[in-house]
């Protein structure tokens, strides 16, 4: 992540986009400015970019530079020589240890440890909410039944039965 950025990332494949970064150990390690580096040994962190960007088509993620930079600044705040405090967040980054992965059967899948964002509850409570979205499915399901029932009647029409 040291060194200039000339234009958009492209990444290629659509599908969820990790990120993993190892520390080697150095006795005198010194990030940007000459700044010590922390003590990483035995960590690896994920970042979990699937949410960051735009598919610029089919096959071909964009990233923007303003998501570049909150990657890097998250690598280096988690090496030291950032210019914040690193912490996990849940969604996008997540420092584990190599003790954690083990634990997963060294499985490298971007959820097993960053997790999902917090999502804001919407404050409706339970039973409301069920009574609501179970109303609302009846109601697409007899559109459903409805709408089969018509294209039915119009391939009868052409001539054919179904």
């Amino acid at each position: 992540m040291y060194g200039g950025y000339a234009g958009p990332a492209f990444l290629q494949h659509p599908d969820p986009l990790c990120l993993w970064f190892l520390a080697k150990n150095r006795d005198d390690g010194r990030g940007m400015a000459g700044k010590e580096l922390f003590e990483r040994t035995g960590e690896v962190l994920f970042i979990d970019a699937r949410n960051m960007g735009f598919m610029a088509d089919r096959t071909h993620r964009e990233l923007s530079d303003e998501d570049i930079q909150k990657i890097a600044d998250t690598y280096h705040n988690w090496r030291g020589d950032g210019n914040g405090e690193y912490e996990d967040i849940p969604g996008f980054c997540k420092a584990a240890s190599l003790d954690e992965i083990r634990k997963n059967g060294h499985v490298l899948t971007p959820g097993r440890y960053v997790g999902a964002a917090a999502k804001d509850d919407d404050d409706e409570p339970f039973e409301e909410k069920m009574d609501r979205l179970t109303k609302e499915l009846s109601a697409q399901l007899v559109e459903g039944r409805r709408l089969e029932e018509e294209m039915l009647k119009n391939f009868r029409v052409l001539g054919y039965e179904l």
